[in-house]
């Protein structure tokens, strides 16, 4: 049942930041990042997204440790999904236009709360290509090494895409980042699901 609540999670975290990102006056997705969504009034969705998807990833990722034999792709999950939770805690700071009265650009100068929101970010988008990674050399079944492997490389890509866009304050911020997000969190969901059913 736990393997099934990470799958479970996975997809509801995306769900969530999905629709309550194309609901909310102000915020554009193509321009703003997922963290954006915990900022404003109705920041406490995308907080709480983070905290109890994260939770429920992590309980998966301990099933995994604890079901064996691979212990180290467990652990590797398992700092994915305590990131996650961190990121719900500590909030970015306003910016790149939101909420509305935030400054236009990325402000050179940061609070406590949003430096430790970029390090649980970069936990969470190191680790997942990570995990994908030790996936495709541990896992049994040749079509998910395969996948897996195809999967830690657009990853790892689509992070590299990420960054430069940041730096340059794209326009696409959260295109990009969603294009690195969704097919990661999708493989993750789908990756539980098999470990459930025996089919990895």
């Amino acid at each position: 049942m736990v393997l099934w609540a990470g799958a479970a999670a996975a997809v509801l975290f995306v769900l969530v930041f999905l629709v309550d990102g194309g609901s909310r006056p102000h915020y554009a997705s193509a321009r703003h990042p997922v963290s954006a969504l915990a900022l404003g009034s109705r920041g406490w969705i995308q907080t709480a997204n983070f905290v109890v998807c994260g939770s429920a990833i992590t309980a998966g990722a301990v099933a995994v440790i604890v079901e064996g034999p691979r212990v180290l792709l467990g652990v590797v999950l398992s700092i994915f999904g305590l990131g996650l939770v961190a990121s719900g805690v500590f909030r970015m700071d306003p910016m790149l236009g939101y909420p509305p009265g935030a400054p236009a650009g990325i402000p050179e100068q940061h609070s406590t709360a949003h430096r430790v929101h970029d390090i649980a970010g970069a936990v969470v988008f190191l680790s997942l290509p990570l995990a994908a990674a030790i996936s495709a050399f541990t896992l049994s079944a040749t079509s998910w090494r395969v996948t897996s492997g195809c999967v830690a490389v657009a990853l790892f890509l689509g992070l590299g895409q990420f960054g430069r866009a940041w730096e340059r304050v794209s326009p696409r911020i959260g295109l990009i980042q969603r294009a690195v997000i969704i097919p990661g969190w999708g493989w993750l969901a789908a990756l539980f699901t098999a470990l459930a059913l025996g089919l990895s």
